[in-house]
């Protein structure tokens, strides 16, 4: 197997048009994530699991959350800025 250099990629890359680019920053991007799951029943039941967790967290008082004007005040700054 042939062993590349990391600044040697970099520099390559680097010598790419714009869009190249910015489509190799996507695909090692991308690369990153956690897979893709195409099974919805196992989406839906990860969901489920979520919304389980966070509901015992709330009931337990382990996250109480944020008032709605609060939430309302932070999004409107964000918007705003």
């Amino acid at each position: 197997m042939m062993s590349i250099d990391f600044e040697e990629v970099l520099r390559e890359a680097l010598t790419l048009p714009t869009r190249a680019r910015a489509a190799v920053a996507a695909e090692l991007l991308a690369s990153l994530d956690e897979p893709v799951v195409d099974d919805a029943d196992a989406v839906q039941a990860a969901w489920a699991d979520e919304l389980e967790q966070r509901a015992r967290r709330a009931r337990s008082g382990e996250d109480v959350g944020e008032s709605w004007p609060a939430v309302r005040d932070r999004v409107r700054n964000a918007l705003t800025r």
